[in-house]
């Protein structure tokens, strides 16, 4: 007799009339889904297993992204085609794989971070050619007028942006070893390895399709996508800040917020449709995802330098230089925000 899977009711407390998932074409479909991603995420773990035992950090790192990326997938599918599963294993199951991929996520995003913004310090000081942009006035180079003036505490700024974010991708890196070998984490992994083979359908996942549950997802982003303000969007933000190099302001910026939302809508928009019989193909989904992605990392980016800023004793010319990239990290939201307009309304 097979293993009965601990999360599932046993076969004599299923009320009568439900169906097994071999005889529902809806249950085959999400079921082989979660199993395929499942095996993709063991196959992951044994990888980031094999190359943090020393076998290479670029292989470690290209795990870990297969990590993070299996475990998004099964969260979405969770959540989306909650009605089709275990309600009680699927709200359980969801934010322990929201901790695993946020977590493996932190180091790699400071590193991105990082990097995004020394090359913006160099592109604005002159080091560098400013790369094409999606809009004419979002991220120009300083005018030669101020360029001088921003060299000067542009090394600065750097070399600050540099310990900050070096700490901070140090202590990320940490709490992903240590959360890869908690408790926690092997029972993430155990009950992953448990779906892998046994998908805990609900009773009445017989009655209702993958259509009407990955159409109520279009419809709850194209909901918040009619909230956005896309007729302004790529308008230049505190372009006098650009080109005298104000404070920048701190504060984090509401406006972000609705499109933020956006971006987690499309991506269970984007997953929902990986599963068969959901839904026809849309070529705007991936330019799009794109773009929020480019939006969320320029906000935060921006962030980051708003935050070095208010480092006690810096000064002036670093000060200087941070609220120019600060600027610049802000036209680069207007410039995601304009791509991502054009991409939709395409």
């Amino acid at each position: 007799m097979a293993p009965r899977h601990p999360d599932r009711p046993h076969p004599e407390t299923v009320p009568a009339g439900a169906v097994p998932a071999g005889k529902d074409p809806a249950g085959d479909d999400l079921a082989a889904y979660l199993r395929a991603q499942a095996t993709e995420f063991l196959r992951a773990l044994r990888a980031q297993r094999e190359h943090g035992n020393g076998a290479g950090a670029e292989g470690a790192a290209d795990a870990g992204r297969a990590l993070r990326r299996s475990a998004r997938r099964i969260s979405a599918a969770l959540h989306t085609f909650r009605t089709l599963l275990d309600p009680a294993w699927a709200d359980s199951m969801r934010p322990e794989l929201a901790w695993v991929s946020g977590t493996l996520a932190l180091e790699h995003a400071q590193e991105a971070r990082l990097d995004r913004l020394l090359l913006a310090l160099h592109r604005l000081s002159g080091s560098t050619p400013a790369p094409v942009r999606a809009v004419v006035h979002a991220g120009a180079p300083a005018p030669a007028a101020e360029r001088g003036s921003l060299t000067v505490g542009a090394a600065k700024a750097g070399a600050l942006l540099e310990r900050r974010l070096t700490l901070a991708r140090t202590r990320a890196h940490s709490a992903a070893l240590e959360a890869l070998g908690s408790a926690r984490f092997h029972a993430v992994a155990d009950r992953v390895a448990l779906l892998a083979s046994d998908v805990p359908l609900a009773p009445g996942a017989a009655t209702a399709g993958l259509g009407p549950l990955a159409a109520a997802a279009e419809d709850r982003l194209a909901g918040a996508v009619s909230v956005l303000p896309l007729v302004t969007a790529g308008d230049p933000y505190n372009a006098q800040a650009l080109v005298h190099g104000l404070s920048p302001d701190p504060a984090p910026h509401p406006q972000d917020g609705p499109w933020h939302q956006v971006r987690l809508l499309l991506r269970l928009h984007r997953y929902a449709r990986e599963i068969p019989r959901t839904a026809p193909a849309d070529p705007r989904l991936r330019p799009a995802a794109e773009a929020l992605t480019r939006h969320r990392d320029a906000a935060e980016a921006a962030a980051e330098a708003a935050q070095a800023a208010r480092t006690p004793r810096i000064a002036p010319a670093t000060a200087y230089a941070l609220g120019v990239l600060h600027a610049d990290q802000r036209h680069e939201v207007e410039a995601a925000r304009f791509a991502f307009q054009q991409t939709w309304q395409s």
